[in-house]
């Protein structure tokens, strides 16, 4: 999922923004959007969704012909795009959030981290440019993602069977406690490897389609670093590529870990621990 915020001042066209580049990126795949809503409040007291939670429900969905709402407590913008990404979108478009490091399309002199692009008023805006701008952007990916990509392989038909490999970040090695990893990318370099290990290995016999996907940035223990998605005629012919893909992806993918902990700091050469 390809990923752009819009931010600005309150009345600065941020939802008409938004809902032009969203008419303009369905010629190009599915699209879903965050708002960012501050605090209003969805789930009215008084209502009997409201009255799920109040008994102590963790989740509640509320589901009609037309609509689906999911109400749940601690939320924040990475579960909004989880939500998205494991929903198959292949865009996302946040309106808000300005804090956040996602890049920006900044409506007026707003003040953001990461701006990608300014404009003074929304009508101005060059929807070609946006468009051009989000394709550019890097894939965002959960393991549901990917899941629901290997689904659409033109071969999926003559899968039997579908394994997964996730690589989280330890807490404890050894006397070691690992208080987060920080990954880094040789830039383009990265995706085209994984690539190439994908397109390699799904020559071999009774391999259906392979995915992956290696996260960078700053990663904290328990998280996730790494999924692998593979679907094979057969389990047996599954798990050896299975194995295969994180062992070639540790050894031939450019990416360079930190691992940060109480001791101190200090790079890898391993990118991902075996697990």
């Amino acid at each position: 999922m390809k990923i752009i915020s819009v931010v600005g001042y309150k009345k600065s066209g941020k939802t008409a923004l938004v809902e032009k580049i969203v008419k303009a990126l369905k010629k190009h795949g599915s699209a879903g959007t965050v708002k960012h809503l501050h605090e209003h409040r969805i789930n009215m007291p008084g209502t009997d969704t409201w009255k799920h939670m109040q008994a102590g429900a963790d989740v509640v969905i509320g589901v009609t012909p037309d609509e689906l709402v999911k109400f749940s407590h601690d939320n924040h913008l990475t579960t909004a795009l989880d939500e998205l990404a494991d929903a198959g979108m292949d865009f996302g478009v946040v309106e808000g959030f300005k804090e956040s490091p996602l890049p920006k399309i900044a409506l007026g002199d707003v003040t953001a981290p990461n701006i990608i692009m300014r404009l003074d008023k929304y009508e101005n805006a060059d929807i070609d440019e946006i468009i051009k701008i989000v394709l550019e952007q890097p894939e965002y990916h959960t393991l549901g993602s990917l899941i629901k990509g290997i689904r659409k392989s033109k071969d999926i038909g003559k899968a039997g069977a579908i394994g997964t490999f996730t690589g989280i970040v330890r807490a404890v090695s050894g006397t070691t406690r690992t208080e987060f990893l920080e990954f880094e990318e040789y830039a383009g370099v990265a995706k085209q490897k994984m690539d190439r290990i994908c397109s390699e290995l799904k020559q071999k016999e009774g391999i259906i389609d392979v995915l992956m996907h290696h996260r960078t940035g700053i990663i904290r223990q328990g998280e996730d670093i790494v999924y692998i998605v593979v679907a094979a005629a057969h389990r047996e012919q599954l798990f050896p590529v299975l194995r295969e893909a994180i062992e070639r992806l540790k050894a031939e993918v450019p990416i360079w870990k930190k691992e940060h902990t109480l001791e101190g700091e200090w790079w890898v050469n391993d990118t991902i621990e075996r697990n």
